[in-house]
């Protein structure tokens, strides 16, 4: 009974593996295009943007690793934040280095078609918007929020460690040496006290010696 109870929990064992193993085999990351085929556009004389990019990001599931596509052209901006005020207020202002970035897409021709590939690295909330036309294209609907989940984690390529923290080299110049004192001038009759000290111990040894012969 023991042994078929064993054999029983082996094999289980060795289902869950390979179960495991082809869960890992069949999951892959995701490119999202934003907006679908509708792209990530503005038009200026009706102020609508091409999709619903509230609606649509509501729609996928995000996770590490993952890539959101702009389908677009250099009449939009692509604003990424981690800063929920900045997101509200539709504009990188005020925003900090460290968590808002704008992606280029290499030209600053006016309605030259780009695309921009944003890797997803970091779990959790974040937002992207258009801060053109002084921000009115983010308040007219050209802004959405993602939350990443953790999925299968990131990959290889994107899984970097960050660079080491910048250090100052040292200075070039030398440290300037502590002054040196110089004495020129000795206590006047220091010399002969050091003569008559001398001659005094001389003295009492050859006393010694004569009273010892």
């Amino acid at each position: 009974m023991a042994m078929a109870v064993d054999s029983m929990v082996f094999f289980v064992a060795v289902a869950l593996f390979f179960n495991l193993a082809a869960s890992q085999s069949t999951a892959k990351y995701t490119n999202h295009t934003v907006g679908g085929p509708a792209g990530w556009f503005y038009n200026i004389n009706t102020k609508k943007t091409s999709a619903d990019y509230s609606a649509w990001a509501a729609k996928q599931t995000f996770n590490l690793g993952d890539y959101l596509i702009f389908s677009t052209n250099t009449n939009q901006t692509v604003i990424q934040t981690y800063n929920e005020t900045t997101y509200r207020n539709c504009s990188m202002d005020d925003a900090s280095d460290d968590d808002t970035f704008q992606y280029q897409g290499g030209s600053n021709e006016f309605g030259e078609a780009m695309t921009v590939a944003v890797p997803l690295t970091i779990e959790g909330a974040q937002y992207y918007f258009s801060d053109a036309d002084d921000g009115t294209q983010c308040l007219n609907g050209m802004a959405f929020e993602i939350k990443v989940g953790h999925g299968i984690g990131l990959p290889p390529n994107l899984n970097q460690p960050p660079p080491p923290p910048y250090v100052e080299p040292p200075s070039t110049v030398e440290a300037e040496s502590p002054p040196i004192t110089v004495v020129t001038n000795r206590p006047n009759g220091g010399g002969v006290r050091s003569s008559t000290g001398l001659f005094l111990v001389v003295s009492i040894l050859v006393v010694l010696v004569l009273h010892l012969v």
